[in-house]
């Protein structure tokens, strides 16, 4: 056991209790203003490209931008976590997330505009990470899954928000407008930093912090780094899986076959809904019966749901698939706050959250254009077997590099 896991910890919590309501009410606020400001910006990027007469390269570099702001500031802002402490840092992601999205309302040209979307995103990126190690600290072991999945519904209810909200708003007050909303998460985060309480756990901890840096300890040793590389390829999966079955898959049985149910607000909300129950189920089942059995029933579900989605051609079919898909493809996001948690310790907890989960999203922005790709020089079987593979490699990492960690306290 290492030095901080034998330092002197609080007792447990073993009941839900106000303070950990709020920072799941606090962590999910945040990661649901993610979700919100993504879609949105996709929505309007043809909007703001002929007002301000961008190429489409300079559009597509302004969603760019704001991830590669967010990989930088998952890094950064996971780091400040873990030796400033969760609500203050979390504050400081929420405001300088909200000045600098409604800034984007006041730009000029393009070169303001991707300025402000690249600062909007080191504040974007700190935010889930530092929130699922706040809650998962906050709440007790037996519960600590379930309430990862509820942060886990933010980004869902953010889309959907989203989804909503831009057709009704944009077309009566533009983009700037939309932008403009952005400046009301700043309002919330002072009712969210005089409202919350640092977890018992890491101010415990705090006072036996290892001199070692947070990113250090993540590859400290061979077990470590074990872990490491073993969530690395979950997350990898998570989001390649993701943004390959619900971008690409949808646009190209749109293009092929002329399914335009696929691509309509009513695909999506349905699918948005499918993927809202499998993550609320996920914390449950996997607070139930282990994590581990958990991710293996959801990873073979969703190798199996791709294969078989990719066969249907009735529009209902096609609706009602998107669903049971999305259940599984997605319904994993609700695990991963609660298991990185539990494998890594509190001086390192914020940081393991935001690197591992950002270089898995990295990784999973190129799967519409390598599934893509394949489709167009192999065949459409081709990349749908390839996608089925990725939870196979999913399910080999998960069996021989992740612990079994269901009612662990947190070290």
């Amino acid at each position: 056991m290492s030095e901080l896991g034998m330092a002197a910890a609080p007792s447990a919590p073993t009941e839900v209790d106000s303070k950990a309501r709020k920072a799941l009410w606090g962590a999910a606020i945040g990661y649901a203003m993610d979700g919100f400001d993504l879609l949105i910006l996709g929505f309007m990027l043809r909007a703001i490209s002929a007002d301000l007469q961008l190429s489409q390269a300079q559009a597509a570099s302004l969603v760019t931008a704001t991830l590669v702001g967010a990989v930088l500031g998952g890094i950064g802002f996971g780091m400040l976590s873990d030796r400033l402490g969760r609500v203050r840092v979390l504050t400081w992601t929420i405001v300088l997330f909200a000045v600098f999205t409604g800034m984007c309302a006041l730009a000029q040209g393009y070169w303001d505009l991707l300025v402000y979307r690249t600062i909007a995103g080191l504040g974007l990126g700190g935010e889930f990470g530092i929130g699922m190690a706040l809650v998962a600290e906050a709440w007790p072991a037996s519960k600590r899954a379930r309430a990862s999945s509820y942060v886990g519904l933010g980004w869902q209810v953010g889309v959907l928000a989203a989804a909503l909200a831009t057709p009704l708003l944009l077309p009566s007050i533009g983009w700037r407008g939309m932008f403009a909303i952005g400046i009301l998460p700043a309002v919330a985060a002072y009712f969210i930093r005089h409202s919350l309480h640092e977890p018992d756990v890491f101010v415990a901890r705090s006072k036996d912090r290892p001199k070692e840096s947070a990113l250090h300890l993540l590859v400290k040793d061979r077990e470590t780094t074990k872990l490491s590389l073993g969530m690395v390829i979950l997350c990898s999966v998570q989001n390649f899986g993701y943004y390959g079955v619900m971008i690409w898959l949808p646009n190209y049985l749109a293009t092929r076959f002329g399914f335009q149910l696929t691509q309509s607000a009513l695909w999506t909300a349905v699918t948005i809904a499918g993927m809202a129950l499998g993550i609320f189920a996920f914390g449950h089942i996997a607070d139930r019966i282990g994590r581990r059995p958990a991710f293996f029933g959801y990873m073979i579900g969703a190798a199996v749901m791709v294969m078989v989605y990719s066969r249907l051609t009735d529009p209902m079919q096609l609706l009602v698939g998107g669903a049971v898909m999305g259940f599984f493809v997605n319904g994993m996001l609700g695990g991963y706050g609660a298991l990185i948690s539990e494998l890594f310790p509190t001086a390192a907890r914020a940081t393991a959250q935001n690197v591992l989960f950002n270089i898995g999203r990295g990784v999973g922005g190129f799967g519409p254009v390598v599934v893509g790709a394949i489709a167009a020089t192999h065949g459409f079987q081709t990349a749908i077997a390839l996608l089925a593979a990725l939870y196979v490699l999913d399910l080999i990492a998960m069996w021989l590099l992740i612990p079994e960690k269901r009612g662990a306290e947190l070290t």
